[in-house]
């Protein structure tokens, strides 16, 4: 009875090895980019569609929720509870975010920016690391939220603030609301990868998406954004205006296989 225990354990033992050793590490390398060129901050000196010229002091969101589309239309989701992570301009390390994905071909790439519902309302136990509301400068504790994405910068366009800075705000989060509906500002990207591009992933290679975020896209997206209308944009309603147009900042430049 001992010896067949002991067999079940190395069966069970064996079949985890071969699960583990299937995996394959993937990158995705955030690129933040204005027009296709990578944003410099504080120095860059840039301007939008309403011809408003600005800067941009800082630069930080959420990405969560990745999931890969196999080449004959299955997906796969990567663990969540390692798929949280926080990308800045100002930390070059913090754009690389690394996950484990079964050995296969896949064609497309989809993700969260910001922060899961689920995730939002769950025991402070469940949110660590990234998700810490003391780690980091992106949570509301007067609205027990996460903001998702957060833009700040000069512009001659915004209105003194008490310091006399021409300084403009974007503060986006809303996770639709707990016991009562509110705002939602999750936004699910969908990247498909570029003609004949394929990420093939082995448990030999590691590999890489090369992504582009055009922060440019906030301003110029399907609403034009003007920073003299709107030079602070926190938890209100025109802040879904502002997520639907940087939901579409993301671009894939390329694979590394």
């Amino acid at each position: 009875m001992r010896c067949f225990s002991k067999n079940i354990l190395l069966i069970v033992f064996t079949v985890c090895v071969v699960h583990l050793s299937a995996q394959s590490t993937v990158t995705l390398h955030f690129n933040n980019v204005v027009d296709g060129n990578n944003l410099v901050l504080d120095s860059g000196k840039y301007t939008n569609a309403a011809g408003e010229q600005f800067s941009v002091s800082l630069l930080q969101y959420f990405i969560s929720n990745i999931q890969f589309t196999t080449a004959d239309g299955k997906q796969y989701t990567v663990v969540q509870d390692s798929c949280y992570f926080f990308i800045q301009q100002s930390d070059s390390a913090s754009q690389y975010c690394t996950v484990y994905v079964p050995a296969g071909n896949y064609t497309a790439v989809n993700f969260i920016v910001g922060v899961d519902s689920v995730r939002c309302t769950s025991n402070i136990s469940k949110r660590r690391g990234v998700l810490d509301p003391s780690a980091t400068d992106m949570y509301w504790g007067w609205n027990s939220g996460y903001i998702f994405l957060k833009m700040e910068g000069f512009s001659s366009s915004a209105p003194q603030d008490a310091a006399g800075l021409n300084k403009f705000r974007y503060h986006i989060g809303g996770f639709g609301g707990f016991k009562s509906p509110t705002i939602n500002n999750i936004k699910t990207i969908q990247l498909a990868f570029p003609q004949n591009e394929i990420l093939n992933t082995t448990n030999t290679h590691h590999s890489t998406i090369e992504i582009n975020a055009d922060i440019m896209k906030l301003f110029n997206g399907s609403t034009s954004l003007s920073i003299a209308a709107h030079p602070s944009v926190m938890f209100d309603p025109y802040s879904k205006t502002i997520a639907d147009n940087y939901a579409n900042m993301f671009s894939v430049l390329a694979i590394q296989n």
